[in-house]
């Protein structure tokens, strides 16, 4: 049976569909990802909690959901927008269908309304805050809601999907890629008797990086992003990793409090949020994307080398270049709007990226990162 459902945009735009997944109602950014696989990723990405994702690929749930793609615990963000769902997914690895995933989830989902309109509007008009709702079906009232809902800037969005404590990283080594571990830019082999040891600090982290990092033979311990800098001093890391995570960077004073005193004494990498807050950290300043980049065919260029990598991407801020100080070069742009991709500092071993290398978008063009990563730690000669 059909549910009707309907998305209600600040600006008074109403989107009517039917519904999949959870009843009820609630409030996001809407933003859109340009991804032509990977939803399920996308679902459990920590960084999108408080937002509503519109896919701009038309057929969405085609392969299913199985329990091995999950990029975290629980689905983050809180609707799902899509022009047609699958109802019956083909493939051998599939566990559940999309629509059962997210019902299961307690998420709303909406389908058969014009994504191309929406994704243009965002595009013009910039990610605003919308209402997905199967209870209320008027469209002046949707309309108003939107209008008075909290905007995601300025909200501290990480406390909701950090962890509670420390642990270890427990996952076993190689038994997840189909790729070789042992990327160019680090030629050594993982002595278990003798691995580096990283503190992940955890502001969201998709589980992909902690992968990586043991793929390339380190010790991970992953501890919640409101720790102190003693209390993750106090793990004796060989280095700190800065992950991922959703919103508004610059409400996270702790957070940047604690990478100032840790930029001071450790190696230092940041993927995504990290860089940002790496970026506040050392005198940086953060303004907010028209619409932000959410894909996975994001074209980077390395400045070091000249090189372009196809890179995957989930951010609506991004760092202004003007504002970093003289010891911090820029290393990586994109290529479709010049933001910053990329920063390292001139005299320490602190750097970080806004995209994703541990995704698969290039498919490996930005797995070199974690070989840099792995060098500071403990140079292999």
């Amino acid at each position: 049976m059909r549910r009707p459902a309907k998305l209600a945009l600040a600006d008074g735009t109403v989107f009517e569909g039917t519904a999949f997944g959870a009843e009820g109602e609630v409030y996001g950014e809407v933003v859109f990802n340009t991804s032509m696989t990977g939803y399920q990723e996308i679902l459990t990405d920590p960084s999108y909690n408080g937002q509503i994702v519109t896919m701009t690929y038309p057929l969405i749930g085609n392969y299913g959901i199985n329990s091995g793609d999950a990029e975290s615990g629980r689905v983050a963000l809180r609707g799902f927008v899509v022009r047609e769902l699958c109802e019956e997914p083909s493939n051998y690895r599939s566990e559940q269908t999309l629509d059962e995933y997210l019902r299961a989830a307690g998420v709303i989902g909406l389908q058969g309304i014009d994504t191309r309109a929406l994704v243009r509007r965002i595009r013009v008009h910039g990610a605003m805050t919308g209402v997905l709702s199967t209870t209320d079906l008027d469209d002046s009232s949707l309309v108003r809601k939107a209008q008075e809902s909290p905007q995601l800037v300025g909200h501290d969005l990480v406390r909701d999907v950090m962890p509670d404590s420390s642990q270890e990283w427990a996952e076993p080594l190689s038994d997840f890629f189909h790729y070789p571990v042992t990327p160019p830019a680090w030629s050594g082999a993982a002595d278990s008797s003798d691995e580096p040891h990283v503190v992940a600090i955890d502001f969201g982290m998709k589980w992909n990086i902690p992968r990586h990092l043991r793929d390339m033979g380190c010790r991970v311990t992953v501890v919640p992003g409101t720790l102190g800098a003693d209390e993750i001093l106090a793990h004796n890391p060989d280095g700190i990793f800065l992950s991922n995570g959703p919103g508004d960077p610059r409400p996270l004073e702790y957070a940047i409090r604690t990478i100032q005193e840790l930029v001071e004494q450790k190696p230092v990498f940041g993927i995504c949020l990290g860089v940002q807050l790496l970026g506040l950290a050392m005198g940086g300043e953060i303004f907010k994307l028209k619409f932000g980049h959410r894909g996975a065919n994001q074209p980077v260029l390395d400045k070091r080398t000249g090189k372009v990598e196809i890179t995957t991407q989930n951010h609506g801020f991004a760092l202004s270049a003007d504002s970093l100080p003289d010891n911090v070069e820029v290393t990586h742009l994109n290529l479709n709007d010049n933001t910053v991709e990329g920063i390292r500092h001139k005299e320490r071993p602190v750097f970080g990226v806004q995209y994703h290398p541990e995704a698969s978008a290039g498919p490996h063009d930005s797995h070199y990162l974690f070989g840099e990563f792995r060098n500071l730690l403990q140079p292999v000669t």
